[in-house]
């Protein structure tokens, strides 16, 4: 066998490649059909790394399993070869999700792990494809690391690959690889997708109180759906195999390149046959994983929604149900500034720290690296905490269940509850997608000129019968407790003295189609006769309709 050769390959850069808040999303036909864009970019990420620190290394590299992961997979351990990294540890058939991709970098300490996915976003040849970098403590890439890596990609000439290099991604074990003008052979490890993951949640929970609720005469009935994600492997290993629920409890578990044809994301449109097989009454439990894995739905009997802000203040509120936290303590909590205030009043009511963050999963990574944080959540259904450093689905599904196992209460009784202790906070997000980025960027001006003008401080809104009056309105900067990193211009808020909120913020992980403006509007409601209304029809004040709270964004627009 001859030595495989490692050719320098000549290129041009591209001008937008910089990574947004879940790496760099593009249509699949981007990264498929520009020559070179995928080359680019994975040096571009593999450059970022000191030489030092990439000799010889180990990295992990997994995918949500949507189309033109296969062939990615391949560029990437042909360029990482080239470019001096040791070891790659894949999942069986590539397949690994966010969490398991953050876990397995954090037990065997690698330099960081790629990540190919597009999250909730479509599959198949006309949909998205995305490429995550994961550092070496397993969560998203930092704004240092992001800028890096845009810096290489601007100015790069040409790329390292070793063409000739073939690997089998379906055969478990190692695969050792001779490469010219290296010493040592380069070794690609493919690994069970599951199985790190597994032992990992079987230290946090206790296994035999999940699996008393969900068999025996009285158990707890499951539909949980996979989208035809990553997560089928998984649902099916852990809920089914490990903890007994029935095989007929998982639907939609076979990842398939286009997901079925529907974005795998975990809400209420499109997550609807859930919803509905939910509001049959025949399960009293049911959740729903969007692609990679990283975020989830919960819904109790009869399609009872649980709100993933409130989903986080219940976690919050019951964490002394879980071995995990028992053990470790609870440190504090975080949420991200969008996210509903919910859980801060179970962090007022435990004593606990609450850091507000920017969007994005990677601000958690530091208050927990430096013992601040034990939980955390985003309004985008994404919960987790700090036994890795990502958002995590089917542990958020497991937290749930050892809840329910505790209480002995249906997730409505559990919520309702909830809300009679702390008062029920009524939220909602609107999303205005695919903006012209100028428009976008005049309207997100023009609204924060409008707010922080010393003049909207004393303004009142009038809607319905009920009266707003400004508390603060900014926008919104981050410093970091632990580095002091700023992070400047992160949304548009403004604070109502009733707890209510509008917040108005860009949305940076789209793939490439436009702009995003998600607008959230959230109102406190503490008398438990008031908890029964449709959130939309509530809105901001008691008995308020989305459209007369618009109102007000055209009486704040009419300031101007």
């Amino acid at each position: 066998m001859h030595p495989i050769p490692v050719l320098t390959v000549q290129t041009a850069p591209f001008d937008d490649q910089r990574p947004g808040t879940s790496g760099l999303r593009r249509k699949t036909a981007v990264f498929e059909g520009k020559k070179n864009y995928l080359q680019n970019y994975i040096q571009s990420l593999l450059s970022s790394i000191d030489l030092r620190d990439r000799q010889g290394c180990t990295m992990v590299v997994g995918s949500d399993g949507r189309y033109f992961s296969r062939a990615a997979t391949e560029v990437i351990v042909q360029m990482a070869a080239a470019n001096g990294i040791g070891r790659l540890v894949i999942g069986h058939n590539g397949l690994l999700s966010t969490p398991a991709v953050s876990c397995i970098i954090r037990k065997i300490k690698a330099i960081g792990g790629i990540i190919l996915t597009a999250s909730h976003s479509p599959g198949g040849p006309v949909g998205d494809f995305g490429i995550k970098f994961n550092v070496a403590n397993g969560g998203p890439s930092p704004d240092t690391v992001m800028e890096k890596i845009s810096q290489v990609s601007r100015t790069l000439e040409e790329y390292a690959i070793c063409p000739d290099l073939r690997i089998d991604l379906s055969r478990l074990g190692r695969q050792e690889f001779d490469l010219e003008n290296k010493f040592k052979p380069f070794r690609v490890e493919i690994i069970d997708s599951v199985e790190v993951y597994l032992q990992m949640l079987r230290n946090i929970f206790d296994f035999s109180a999940i699996k008393s609720l969900l068999t025996g005469p009285d158990q707890l009935k499951l539909h949980i759906d996979a989208m035809n994600g990553v997560m089928g492997p998984y649902v099916r290993r852990i809920l089914c195999d490990e903890l007994g629920a029935p095989a007929n409890s998982a639907v939609n578990c076979v990842p398939l390149e286009d997901f079925g044809g529907q974005p795998p994301e975990p809400n209420l449109t499109y997550a609807s046959s859930l919803v509905d097989a939910m509001k049959g009454g025949d399960f009293g439990f049911g959740a729903a994983f969007d692609a990679d894995g990283d975020r989830y739905m919960i819904l109790g009997e009869n399609g009872f929604f649980v709100n993933p802000s409130d989903s986080l203040a219940v976690m919050a509120a019951n964490l002394a149900a879980i071995p995990y936290f028992r053990q470790q303590g609870v440190k504090g909590f975080a949420r991200s500034m969008a996210t509903s205030t919910a859980l801060d009043r179970v962090a007022k009511a435990m004593k606990l720290a609450l850091y507000e963050t920017p969007a994005g999963w990677r601000y958690f990574g530091n208050l927990m690296d430096s013992g601040r944080c034990s939980l955390c959540g985003e309004e985008s259904f994404g919960t987790g905490s700090d036994h890795i450093r990502e958002k995590d689905g089917l542990w958020s599904v497991l937290m749930w269940l050892s809840i329910m196992a505790a209480r002995k209460q249906t997730v409505e009784q559990i919520v309702r509850e909830h809300w009679a202790k702390f008062g029920r906070h009524y939220y909602c997000r609107f999303d205005y997608e695919a903006l012209d980025p100028r428009v976008a960027f005049y309207l997100m001006r023009d609204l924060e000129a409008i707010i922080i003008d010393k003049a909207f401080m004393s303004q009142r809104f009038s809607v319905g019968d009920h009266v707003y009056s400004v508390e603060k309105s900014e926008n919104f900067e981050y410093v970091d407790p632990v580095d002091g990193t700023v992070a400047r211009n992160q949304g548009l808020r403004i604070i109502f003295s009733d707890a209510a909120r509008l917040v108005f913020r860009m949305s940076g992980s789209g793939g490439g189609m436009g702009t995003t403006i998600r607008i959230y509007a959230e109102s406190f409601e503490r008398d438990p006769e008031r908890h029964n209304r449709e959130t939309q029809v509530r809105g901001v004040g008691g008995g308020v309709s989305l459209e007369k709270r618009m109102t007000a964004l055209d009486q704040i627009r009419c300031l101007h």
